[in-house]
């Protein structure tokens, strides 16, 4: 297989078994992962797919409008994708949380499509197949520092950022029980 060649492909075509970065966005890249409320969705969801032996998650960061993965899709969800299954769940409990609080910008990922009625994620997630070690410690790497970077100013160190697996990388800890350790694949 010839790396140099190879394209990365929107529409986060995954193939089964490989570890991949992958990169979600927010509709209309708004801020509606700035609420603890709803990235704990994110976290709950990627935790269940964990469990269910349907990914392995090597890392993460949640930002206020987009999320970065380093995961590896094991098998799908029964006739969707595993990452189709997660952005669905999570835009359904999006949703809902917006329903029951009443929350006045729902109507911002209002859309008219004959399918749904809301849309929370943009239709174009990247996915880059992490073939080897060098590439996926830099994918790492810029997913821990994505907080510090100067148009977010989230966290002054990649540890004190809590949506993030870089105290796992850093110092040891791993705060989330379903992330295994992206330095035992390769």
């Amino acid at each position: 297989m010839n790396h140099s060649t190879d394209k990365h492909q929107r529409k986060s075509f995954i193939k089964l078994g490989e570890i991949y970065f992958w990169t979600a966005t927010i509709n209309k890249w708004q801020k509606l992962l700035q609420q603890d409320l709803f990235k704990n969705v994110i976290i709950s969801s990627l935790k269940h797919l964990s469990n269910a032996g349907k990914t392995d998650v090597f890392a993460f960061v949640i930002m206020p409008n987009h999320i970065h993965l380093i995961w590896r899709i094991i098998e799908n969800n029964g006739k969707e994708t595993t990452q189709g299954s997660f952005l669905k769940y999570t835009a359904h409990a999006f949703k809902k949380m917006m329903k029951l609080a009443s929350n006045k910008e729902l109507s911002n990922y209002k859309v008219n499509a004959a399918n749904k009625n809301y849309e929370f994620w943009q239709r174009d997630s990247l996915a880059i197949h992490l073939y080897d070690q060098n590439i996926a410690y830099q994918k790492l790497a810029y997913i821990h520092a994505n907080p510090l970077a100067e148009r977010w100013q989230l966290a002054n160190d990649p540890c004190e950022y809590k949506y993030s697996t870089a105290k796992l990388y850093e110092m040891g800890i791993n705060e989330f029980s379903f992330i295994k350790d992206l330095r035992y694949e390769f």
